[in-house]
């Protein structure tokens, strides 16, 4: 091992940092205090002074970016829908709801969409005011509008459903079987893909809700055109129309057509690359494109057959600022398979997508914390020459044998002096007094959390509750 890389074996619990932090903790074992480590031996016992906020609970999870920007779309939406049910019931003020929402849902995930938001707010100086700051960095919450929308839509479209209803048992003419069928088959497709997106069942099932969101949601805009042909066909008889001048006169049909656009063009850019692989240990590989460059906090997605499972992983330059890499941890399937038959070609689709780490940029000081391959995102920042200065700290287990000594000389090159945990000799370690002090002691402004969804949801909200801002990616970011 390198004399510049020194990792510390902390003790496993917090309590025994505070208590003893560089006694024996056995025969043979002491708690490294060097220089690159010294801080996870120095995190200071909890204090009243930094104990949570008794609404923290309330303000960082239940009510939370994510949730207040679904709320808003919803609320909005539903006292429209109360509105219009009171007033005249208009079935086209429902099919232009329902397109409205489907289109904002699906543009609230175009790429084009999500890196033009992320480049609006997070080009606020670092002179700004750092409340201003730490709202703009929630961007990456973006997902609220997402299924805000999707929620939205489909309560909409059982209003419509029961008008459409109606008048058919009434005997509209303009409601015919081709119509009511139709409604009914969008409605089974609309609701699938609200229950495939619940939480649990997207973390257990991701595969299945994968497919079910993308072709459910193709099959739901294409047959909703079909339903607006239909009805515009049997509406301009009743009117005396034109199909083409009753469509042009639809919002509906505009809002669909744009939808589907923003759906395709993704798409148009599939293309297979090539792939270098490099398999660091039996846990990790290192993917190498080189048809292009990257930049701070952009991510790829990447999959061994285009209509099947896409898998997201954050870029990082390579030494020559020409190509760039992926690190690919274990765990699940794909990326099982991926150590053990590395790829020589990976299909991408659509522009690289700007991270919740493009929002390090509007910081002073920022303090990185990151377990396992959680690092290869925190890489990126090589990528960018206004970064901000950080401190790192990383836990992983034997990090010279699972991720290779390249990946630790750019670790080192983030920060001269990371605070690097081995798991294999430590243990786990709670990470939040060691998280607390480096704020401290570097006056750091922000934390950013990069691991998987237990550590980094616990972690953040510990450290929002104690007034540090913190962020880290969500489940729907």
């Amino acid at each position: 091992m390198s004399d510049q890389y020194k990792f510390s074996e902390t003790s496993s619990t917090a309590s025994e940092q505070a208590s003893s932090p560089c006694a024996e903790k056995d025969a043979g074992s002491r708690i490294a205090c060097d220089a690159g480590s010294r801080i996870a031996c120095d995190a200071e016992p909890q204090t009243k002074k930094n104990e949570p906020n008794r609404y923290a609970l309330l303000r960082y999870t239940l009510l939370n970016v994510y949730r207040r920007l679904f709320s808003l779309i919803f609320l909005a939406n539903l006292a429209v829908f109360i509105a219009i049910m009171v007033t005249d019931r208009s079935l086209l003020a429902f099919v232009n709801a329902i397109a409205a929402n489907l289109l904002v849902c699906g543009l609230a995930r175009h790429q084009v969409v999500v890196n033009t938001l992320f480049l609006t707010l997070c080009c606020i100086p670092r002179s700004a005011p750092l409340r201003l700051r730490c709202i703009a960095a929630k961007v990456f919450h973006y997902g609220g509008v997402h299924s805000g929308c999707g929620v939205a839509s489909f309560v909409w479209y059982i209003g419509l459903m029961v008008l459409v209803t109606q008048k058919y048992v009434a005997g509209a003419q303009e409601i015919s079987t081709a119509v009511l069928a139709l409604c009914y088959v969008i409605l089974v497709l609309l609701a699938s893909i609200i229950v495939v997106a619940y939480p649990k069942f997207r973390v257990k099932c991701h595969d299945y809700f994968e497919l079910t969101h993308r072709f459910a949601g193709w099959m739901i805009l294409g047959l909703f055109l079909a339903l607006l042909l239909v009805f515009g066909n049997n509406a301009r008889q009743v009117e005396n129309r034109t199909l083409g001048g009753y469509l042009v006169r639809l919002p509906a049909f505009w809002f669909l057509m744009v939808a589907i656009v923003a759906t395709v063009h993704p798409w148009l850019m599939l293309r297979k690359v090539p792939v270098q692989s490099e398999v660091l240990s039996k846990h990790a590989v290192r993917l190498r494109f080189d048809y292009a460059p990257t930049k701070l906090a952009k991510g790829i997605q990447l999959s061994k057959h285009p209509l099947r499972d896409w898998h997201g992983f954050a870029t990082f330059p390579n030494p020559d600022n020409k190509s760039f890499s992926v690190l690919v941890s274990k765990a699940g399937d794909w990326t099982a398979d991926a150590i053990n038959n590395p790829p020589t070609h990976l299909w991408k689709r659509g522009v690289r997508l700007y991270g919740f780490g493009y929002a390090t940029r509007m910081f002073r000081k920022i303090v990185v914390v990151t377990t396992g391959s959680g690092i290869g995102p925190c890489l990126s920042f090589l990528g960018e020459d206004n970064h901000p200065p950080f401190r790192v700290v990383w836990q992983t287990r034997s990090p010279l044998q699972t991720y290779g000594q390249d990946v630790l000389d750019m670790v080192h090159r983030m920060d001269t002096n990371p605070v690097v945990i081995d798991t294999n000799k430590s243990g786990r370690v709670d990470m939040l007094p060691i998280a607390m002090q480096l704020v401290k002691d570097f006056q750091a402004e922000a934390v950013f959390v990069i691991s998987n969804a237990v550590v980094t949801k616990n972690l953040v909200f510990a450290l929002e509750a104690r007034g540090i801002p913190a962020f880290g990616p969500i489940f729907d970011s």
